[in-house]
């Protein structure tokens, strides 16, 4: 089992950000389906009494989605794998400003993977010392990164002027661009998503190899989503949550059809 804290700070607030990343979810899952590939979204309702981080959390949105997958994962799974079993399934669970997201597969790995993210998003600059109230074996084995939306590297393949931190100035926030070393300690607003990672994957040979994978992949996708929430500030900026259950209506119907049409989009195994 590998455990890891990202720890992303944004010049955002926490009430800015619980728009920013659903509108960010909605834009992105669209930049990543078709060709038969993508996001299938089965549920969005609201929950209730489902305790979160130690019943501090009980109430909020949740999400079931299905991630139709072949070329998104390594080679060497799809190797191993049988035809049709690259689904994952996502279960979340939004009690903003707690998150906590389920990954696995049940038609094919069934108990042996497991990906869990919980997220809490907090006003301060990732100096938060044990957010999520670890103890014992889970507290010695986490390993904390702090990512940097802006100096961090990306790969080549992922870099869009667009979506470039240290170019961005956002017109209605005056926000941006982000120059420097610890550009965090010259911002206000500032905030911090702490993202821990629990990664489990039981298959004999194959599974410290996989683990890191994972976990490398996850630090891709949060750097790169986070680049894309700062840099789209202008779009989400003064939505409501109203405005947000809308889009992601629209956007539900848009994926059903995209999924259908089309290439492969999106973020490659390479």
């Amino acid at each position: 089992m590998l455990v890891k804290e990202f720890r992303v700070i944004l010049p955002v607030t926490v009430e800015e950000y619980q728009v920013a990343q659903l509108y960010s979810v909605a834009e992105a899952s669209k930049n990543e389906t078709g060709g038969g590939e993508g996001i299938e979204v089965l549920k969005n309702e609201p929950f209730d009494n489902y305790p979160l981080l130690g019943d501090k959390y009980s109430k909020g949105q949740y999400t079931y989605k299905i991630y139709h997958l072949k070329s998104k994962v390594p080679s060497f799974i799809r190797i191993l794998a049988p035809e049709g079993s690259l689904e994952i399934h996502e279960e979340a669970w939004n009690a903003y400003p707690y998150c906590r997201t389920i990954i696995s597969n049940p038609g094919y790995m069934k108990k042996n993977f497991m990906i869990s993210v919980e997220t809490l998003h907090v006003a301060d600059m990732g100096t938060t010392e044990n957010a999520h109230k670890l103890t014992g074996e889970k507290l010695k084995i986490r390993d904390v990164v702090t990512i940097d939306i802006a100096n961090d590297p990306v790969k080549s393949s992922d870099y869009k002027p667009k979506e470039d931190p240290t170019k961005f100035k956002s017109e209605k926030t005056g926000r941006g661009p982000l120059k420097g070393p610890q550009w965090w300690k010259k911002c206000d607003p500032v905030m911090t998503c702490y993202k821990l990672v629990t990664c489990e994957f039981k298959w004999f040979g194959l599974q410290a190899r996989v683990e890191k994978f994972i976990q490398d992949a996850e630090r891709r996708l949060f750097t790169n989503f986070h680049r894309q929430v700062f840099c789209w500030m202008d779009e989400w900026h003064g939505m409501t949550m109203d405005d947000i259950r809308r889009l992601e209506d629209k956007t539900k119907e848009e994926l059903d059809q995209q999924r259908q049409i089309g290439e492969v989009r999106g973020t490659m195994d390479e």
